[in-house]
């Protein structure tokens, strides 16, 4: 589903500043996969995302997802492909617009746009159904602005706005790290949900090492740019933090538990 062959990107090249960012990259995502990503600061994993996203454009290599090549696709053109959720649970929803209207604006993704701006009684149907298996008391509250939720609350929706479409690839910035323990419990439960229900393939950045040896079917370690380690099936399944911990330090990677 998702190729990226020897991606390289560089940060103010030719300069004192130069950052070699994400070095000859390789990861190979099939169908359905779901790889966490974890690193020290620095290692690249947002980069990475930035990329697939198309927030930034490669220097080499090249990017394929479904088949269709996308390394120098934009960022706009790709948004209909690409489903994402950030760390700060404002970004991703507009505070001003209500939840119905962020949840249709997302419905539309990708489709041809007209002046028509209202929101069928089915849609509204549907937009209800799928709040209340969040389980948030937010059906009942299609016509609140968004602005006013919790971050919580937020990331829950910005979670349904990014799979409504069942993009063909989700990236998961760290989109639990700005919430507090429960709600971020919370969170990554109904984003297990999605992912499993939608078949999505997913790539989920994390700094919790419990989180990322838990979820997900394979784990990566990057550092400075590459991937250093990989974790699938029974060896996954087996690891353990004190374990992992050992990975960083072996690798001169800061801990952070």
């Amino acid at each position: 589903m998702l190729a990226l062959n020897k991606v390289n990107v560089v940060f103010n090249a030719g300069t004192v500043n130069e950052v070699h960012a994400l070095k000859d990259l390789g990861l190979f995502l099939e169908e359905g996969d779901f790889v966490v990503v974890i690193g020290g600061n620095g290692s690249g994993k947002s980069t990475m995302l930035n990329a697939v996203s198309g927030t930034y454009m490669p220097d080499s290599g090249k990017m394929v997802l479904d088949n269709k090549d996308i390394t120098f696709m934009s960022e706009h053109a790709r948004a209909k492909y690409v489903g994402r959720v950030f760390q700060d649970p404002m970004r991703g929803t507009a505070p001003d617009m209500t939840i119905e209207e962020n949840l249709a604006l997302a419905q539309r993704r990708g489709k041809r746009r007209t002046f028509r701006r209202a929101i069928k009684s089915a849609e509204r149907d549907h937009f209800r159904q799928l709040l209340s298996r969040l389980n948030l008391g937010l059906e009942d509250r299609l016509n609140s602005r968004i602005g006013l939720l919790s971050g919580g609350q937020r990331q829950a929706i910005t979670l349904l706005m990014a799979t409504l479409q069942k993009p063909k690839v989700l990236l998961l910035d760290e989109h639990t790290a700005a919430l507090d323990p429960k709600t971020a419990a919370k969170v990554l439960e109904i984003s297990v949900d999605l992912i499993e229900e939608n078949y999505l393939t997913t790539l989920m950045v994390t700094h919790n090492m419990a989180d990322a040896i838990e979820y997900g079917n394979r784990l990566v370690l990057m550092r400075e740019g590459e991937i250093i380690f990989e974790a699938t099936g029974q060896q996954k399944a087996n690891l353990t933090v004190p374990e992992l911990v050992d990975k960083f330090i072996s690798a001169g990677v800061e801990v952070q538990v």
